[in-house]
């Protein structure tokens, strides 16, 4: 039953697959060879996503650095392109199926390949830039345990840095961090986006070490990909204060700090384990749990903030549906009792650069009585 899952998906996939490619090559209006070519470079960028996979979990390189992030941006890339060819194509059969459209619509039809690709354009172009536009989320946290000021927090979530989100990318985020001058940074996971090859070789550590702020973090399920003892390395060549199955109290801040295992670890430490021996009726907790699976382990120990990610909100539509769906909370604010809880869409994002009914974020958060 485990495997049933994923292996609906897959073929899934390589149906969507067939039936777009024979879509493609029917709906352009050129030669019988122009067709064939336009269809295999199709099949061939989907490829380019299989090989990355494959060598992205070894770390593995696939020639110098400008030719692997090719190989990653345009491979990705296609996996969005797909969902949204089939969904149009699969709307056009249904609009000529009652009469809407004409039976010749997708058959070598210039009108047909027009307004499809100036719909991809729209929506992919359009995606770009607004993932390229980060948003400035605000949190208003309160507490009645004692504080010695207001405390100012910028959480970020799933930066994936790597091929894609480059360090000079990573730059023009640190210096949004910087610019709130916050008393602390917290990092909620899928910090690396498949292994820390790209990092080193583009010294991104450096890039940490500009923030003005002490950086806690726990891990995400991209850590796992790539190995969580790399991780961990990266993680201290950067200055990062990493929580796994940690806790931390802050006294400074009066805040008591708990960095969850990523939800990958089956065997991670209960939160219960996690507080027990700390005084969080005097200090205000704070969980950071990448995945947000039963938010109701946070309420029932008395926590007062948890910040996760993950899920992207989808990312892009109508997956952001299908998250709603997997998740009690997939994206925003929450609250469980007294806990409050928000779960970000993230500041990064993972494969091609759109977001289409989402968006790339970072959460400005003031703790005050």
């Amino acid at each position: 039953m485990k495997l049933l899952f994923p292996i609906l998906i897959i073929l899934f996939a390589i149906s969507a697959q067939v039936y777009v490619s024979y879509r493609i090559y029917h709906i352009l209006p050129i030669g019988n060879a122009g067709k064939t070519v336009a269809t295999v470079l199709y099949n061939i960028a989907l490829i380019l996503m299989i090989v990355f996979f494959t060598a992205g979990y070894t770390g593995t390189r696939l020639g110098n650095f400008t030719v692997t992030k090719f190989i990653y941006e345009v491979g990705t890339s296609t996996l969005f392109i797909l969902l949204y060819l089939f969904m149009i194509f699969l709307a056009i059969d249904l609009l000529r199926l009652i009469h809407v459209l004409p039976k010749n619509f997708v058959d070598n039809s210039l009108a047909g390949s027009i307004g499809v690709t100036s719909l991809m354009l729209v929506l992919f172009i359009g995606g770009n830039i607004h993932y390229h536009h980060k948003y400035r989320e605000t949190l208003d946290l309160t507490t009645s345990k004692p504080l010695k000021k207001p405390v100012k927090l910028v959480m970020l979530s799933d930066l994936h840095l790597g091929y894609h989100n480059e360090r000079s990318e990573f730059a023009k985020w640190v210096d949004l961090i910087n610019k709130e001058n916050p008393d602390l940074v917290l990092l909620g996971g899928d910090v690396v986006d498949f292994n820390t090859v790209p990092l080193l070789e583009q010294n991104v550590a450096e890039e940490f070490h500009r923030i003005n702020a002490p950086v806690y973090a726990c891990l995400g399920n991209h850590e796992f990909l790539g190995g969580k003892n790399n991780a961990d390395s990266f993680y201290k060549l950067a200055g990062i204060n990493l929580l796994m199955d940690e806790t931390v109290q802050l006294p400074e801040f009066g805040i008591c700090l708990i960095g969850r295992d990523d939800f990958t670890n089956r065997r991670r430490k209960r939160i219960a384990d996690l507080i027990a021996g700390h005084p969080t009726d005097s200090l205000y907790t704070i969980v950071l749990n990448h995945q947000p699976f039963h938010l109701e382990e946070a309420e029932e120990n008395g926590i007062d903030f948890q910040f996760s990610g993950h899920t992207h909100n989808g990312q892009v539509w109508p997956i952001n549906l299908i998250v709603d769906g997997i998740y009690e909370c997939g994206y925003g604010e929450w609250k469980r009792g007294n806990t409050r809880y928000y779960i970000s869409s993230g500041i990064g994002i993972w494969g091609g650069k759109f977001r289409i009914a989402s968006k790339s974020e970072y959460v400005v958060a003031e703790l005050h009585n």
